[in-house]
């Protein structure tokens, strides 16, 4: 530490070896982190000509080096869209920018040139760093260095709060927000009102000289604070309202964005309020040790927020998965509230699923039909797909209208409805043990759903097959259609397991979309701006026009999810096709009404042998089908709510539990059901 450090070259050369000598040779050495920075800490003690060396460069660095656009980055740089933002990490992950010396952001990225840089910074304790800040002793700067350094670290940092307090002015005046919270307009907006006080305070005599820890700007900072802390309200209040009223990919980036900056200001101006007064202090004793501790830790903060945000400036992975848990709890908020109906709490509702499921079965078995005759016109690719996407795609949509049940559609809904369950447990509680027999109930509810599917496609396959020798005097389907159906199921000679597993995912995005749409309706006020279109009141009445639109609001989202879900099966082999690979689909409802038509078509010369083995490969598709979309849905759903993993080891430990206690509640309800029902299905 014996170099001069005057020139600003030699000052940032200076920082970057210094921090270089305290990096760990691998991140998760954080032992060595530690015992390095108290090692710099004992020879700043020892040698105070150091501790002036390392001062002066450090005030230099924030006197000379532009720091403002440094303090004004966030822990996730949300100051653009979801898109704009991707393009750019991936950009600059390709092609580094060049580096602006001028700047001090610029140079952060030279002192902290790996990305791993942030965990060993993280993971140190914040006592350490502050026992460095303490034998640095920035309050002995004053008779070190030149008043006009000092004085231009103070304007950087009061310009920074500055330009964060307009930035905020700026989003409180947002149309988006306004109309998310109508309160805005109506009083005095808490942030223009703090970029008010702040300017102020600014503008104040004593903010252009030292006296900053003047007892009128001590209540000035708190004043402001206060200011922040009802915007901090305003953005909690209106994010939980968007669990009920919707909300956009604009509005979820807008308050993410807002919430960052009123946070980022709200350090600056703690900082500002503690160091202050130590800089101004004549005699540091009077200053209570908490108060500067407290000061030392404000910085500090700043200081890992600010590594943490130079080391994943580019991080692409971090930026999908914390924008898509944002967005992914609103969509399965909706969803969660549509998967109730799925779920059987006593043996009426049970029953009624089972009927419901039956509905579906028939239908299934004739749209299994419609597609097998239109794969007989051997059509081009792509006009096959589109064809088989319609059949799967209307014909599920009017299974919803008709108020059955598709038994894989459940996974994607009763998920989300779950986490919402475990999202507002407490795992000390007693409601653990709602939240496992929800599971239970969930659970039976697939198997009979599954079950009702299964038992009248089957038949009505076969008679559809009957009918058409009866009238036609020809099979349906030839022996060796029949034989390629079959082998399409065939979990160990054919990829139809795998095939399943791309359904389940088709299943599960199929609830996303749900969950999208019922979202899309409430936040755009569908059903109102319906009933408001003046050639549809004329054309259908208001009366009906009204029907229409409430039908609209309590279903588009499953209408959307059905018909987007029939044009993902109906699409995949088409991909296939495009792609040359083997891609394709096995949905259990519709291999079984295949093997229905199969058996006919083979006028059932099947042995007992080769009938268990179609069942047993029917079962491994559904239970694949379910696997993978629940899984996902469940997944998205629980890392939408940042679940910790304690509640998922006790979550499991009750179901182990309740399983071997009562084995039978997950296949058949008791019969006097004691847990409260859960929702009714419709």
């Amino acid at each position: 530490m014996s170099e001069s450090v005057h020139s600003p070259q030699s000052t940032a050369k200076f920082i970057a070896s210094l921090i270089a000598e305290i990096r760990p040779s691998k991140p998760n050495q954080v032992e060595a982190a530690i015992k390095a920075i108290q090692a710099l800490c004992y020879l700043l003690n020892s040698h105070p000509e150091k501790a002036r060396q390392l001062r002066e460069a450090i005030l230099r660095l924030l006197s000379e080096h532009k720091p403002i656009s440094l303090f004004l980055v966030t822990r996730h740089s949300a100051f653009s869209g979801f898109f704009t933002e991707m393009r750019r990490r991936i950009g600059h992950k390709l092609l580094p920018e060049a580096v602006d010396e001028s700047y001090l952001i610029d140079l952060f990225a030279c002192f902290f040139t790996k990305t791993s840089d942030e965990l060993w910074v993280q993971a140190v304790p914040d006592e350490v760093w502050e026992q460095l800040i303490v034998a640095i002793r920035f309050n002995e700067a004053t008779t070190d260095i030149t008043e006009p350094i000092i004085e231009s670290c103070r304007q950087n940092f009061l310009a920074a709060t500055q330009v964060l307090s307009y930035r905020i002015a700026a989003l409180g005046l947002e149309p988006e927000l306004l109309r998310n919270h109508p309160e805005l307009e109506q009083h005095t907006s808490p942030f223009i009102a703090q970029q008010i006080e702040l300017a102020e305070f600014l503008a104040s005599p004593d903010a252009d000289t030292h006296e900053l820890n003047s007892k009128s700007n001590e209540t000035d900072i708190k004043h402001i604070l206060v200011m922040l802390n009802q915007c901090s309200e305003v953005v909690m209040k209106i994010r939980r309202n968007s669990a009920v009223v919707g909300t956009s990919i604009q509005l979820t980036f807008m308050l993410q964005r807002m919430a960052q900056q009123v946070s980022r200001l709200e350090t600056l101006l703690e900082i500002l309020d503690h160091t202050s007064s130590d800089v101004s202090d004549k005699n540091q004793e009077t200053r209570p040790k908490d108060a500067h501790s407290k000061a030392n830790l404000k910085i500090v903060q700043l200081f890992k927020e600010l590594v943490y945000s130079e080391c994943h400036k580019n991080d692409v992975s971090e930026h999908w998965r914390e924008n898509m848990e944002v967005m992914a709890l609103r969509v399965t908020e909706n969803a969660s509230r549509t998967g109730e109906h799925y779920i059987t709490g006593n043996r009426s509702e049970y029953f009624a699923l089972m009927r419901s499921a039956m509905g579906a079965g028939v239908i299934i078995a004739f749209m299994a039909m419609i597609k097998i005759t239109l794969a007989k016109q051997h059509m081009a690719p792509l006009t096959e797909a589109i064809s088989f996407s319609l059949n799967y795609g209307l014909g599920f949509i009017l299974i919803h209208i008709l108020h059955f049940t598709v038994a894989t559609k459940q996974p994607a809904m009763t998920a989300a409805a779950i986490a919402a369950s475990i999202d507002a447990t407490d795992i000390k509680s007693k409601e653990m043990d709602n939240l496992v027999a929800m599971i239970a109930n969930t659970m039976r509810s697939q198997v009979v759903a599954i079950c009702g599917n299964v038992v009248l496609a089957i038949p009505i396959a076969m008679l559809i097959a009957f009918g058409t020798l009866h009238l036609t005097g020809q099979h349906f389907i030839t022996p060796e259609k029949a034989h390629s159906l079959l082998a399409d199921i065939d979990p160990l000679h054919s990829g139809a397991l795998l095939y399943a597993a791309v359904a389940g995912v088709c299943l599960f995005l199929s609830g996303l979309i749900a969950g999208y749409h019922d979202n899309l309706a409430i936040y755009n006020k569908i059903p109102q701006r319906l009933r408001a279109v003046t050639w549809m009141q004329k054309l259908l009445g208001v009366a009906r026009l009204n029907r229409i639109a409430n039908y609209v609001e309590n279903n588009l989202g499953a209408l959307a999810g059905n018909f987007y879900f029939g044009c993902l099966l109906g699409g995949m082999s088409a991909i296939g096709v495009l792609f040359g690979l083997p891609f394709d689909i096995r949905h259990i409802a519709f291999s079984s009404a295949f093997a229905g038509y199969a058996a006919v078509g083979l006028d059932f010369m099947l042995s007992w042998q080769a009938v268990a083995y179609i069942a047993l490969s029917l079962v491994l598709i559904g239970f694949v089908n379910l696997a993978v979309s629940f899984s996902l849905a469940l997944y998205v759903a629980m890392k939408s709510r940042k679940v910790r993993f304690k509640q998922w080891r006790l979550l499991l430990g009750n179901l182990a539990t309740r399983l071997n206690q009562h084995p039978g509640e997950f296949i058949f309800p008791p019969k006097k059901s004691t847990d409260n029902t859960i929702a009714h299905h419709e």
